[in-house]
Order: C-alpha cells, then structure tokens, then sequence
C-alpha cells in the first residue's frame, strides 16, 4: 500500500504538467488580435501597399512635378506606415500579406495604362479615395481597437492621413 502512495504525487504531477502543457498549446494557436484588429490590419496593409505601387508608377509618369513629388512622399511615407504596421501584426502573430489584391492590381494596371494629364487625374483621384477610406479605418482603430499597439499605431497614423489628403487637395497639374 505504500508503493501506491508514493506513486500519488507523481502521477498527480504527472497529470498537472500535461494539463499546463495543453493549455499552454491551446493559447499558443490562439492569436493576439482579436478579428476587428486582424480585419484593420488586412485592410489598411493593401491600401498601403496600393498606393506604394500606385505612387511608384506616379513617380515615373506622372506630368506634374507637384504629382510626380506627391508620389514621393507617398512611397516614402506609405513604406515606414507598412514596416511598422507589419512590425506589430508579427508581433502579435497575425499573417501580414505581401502582395496586393486582386482589386488593387487591377486598380495598379488601369493607371499604368494611362499617361499625361488623364494620368495625373486619374491618380489624384485614387489616392483621394483611398486615403478617405483608409483614414477612416485608422480613426475607427484609433478609437476602437482591442490591441494596444495597433490603436497607438492608428493614432499616430491618421494625422500622417489627414496630412496627405490635404497635400493632396493642394496638388496643382501643369
């Protein structure tokens, strides 16, 4: 009788280590952002990655040095906006894409088929757009996201949206 209960302890022990192990697994696959930060973060990673490649093509066609130099610091904003955001959705376990969507490749084509002014129209119109929606997301995020680091992240981003959509308004076309 003593043998067995010498082998109590163990196999409790036993018993509380898988369970810990189980449960530690079971978090594991459990991801850091709730769906509302997972769907901000799918969303506003294409439209960056959309107006980087959109811009790129600005950069090169566009007419109007005050579009071609829009273009620039859209690329070069929108570069450090998605480094980040990718910075904090890895972080926390989330997937970040690495290729446009369908939708926004197409979006891509339609200006690359374009040139002088209607070019330059058709991309500041774009980019209003764009900007509109996604500054949106980061004031919804900003406000409402569950991750802390996203909200501060959306926080901070919105005033880089805002900023842009007003260069955008100042644009002049020659």
């Amino acid at each position: 009788m003593r043998t067995s209960q010498n082998k109590l302890p163990l196999l409790l022990g036993l018993a509380l280590a898988v369970g810990l192990t189980a449960s530690a697994a079971a978090l594991a696959d459990t991801p850091a952002l709730s769906k509302s930060d997972q769907a901000f973060v799918a969303k506003v990673s294409q439209g960056g990655m959309f107006e980087v490649a959109a811009s790129k093509v600005a950069e090169d066609k566009a007419q109007a040095q005050d579009v071609k130099d829009q273009a620039h610091t859209e690329v070069h904003d929108h570069e450090l906006v998605g480094s980040k955001l990718k910075s904090i959705a890895s972080s926390n376990g989330d997937d970040f894409p690495t290729d446009l969507n369908a939708d926004f490749t197409v979006r891509v084509a339609k200006l690359n088929a374009l040139s002088g002014n209607a070019f330059d129209d058709a991309y500041i119109a774009e980019m209003k757009t764009i900007h509109a929606l996604d500054g949106a997301a980061f004031a919804k995020e900003a406000k409402t996201g569950q991750n802390a680091d996203l909200k501060a992240f959306a926080a901070e981003t919105v005033l880089i949206v805002k900023r842009h959509i007003g260069a955008l308004h100042g644009v002049t076309k020659s």
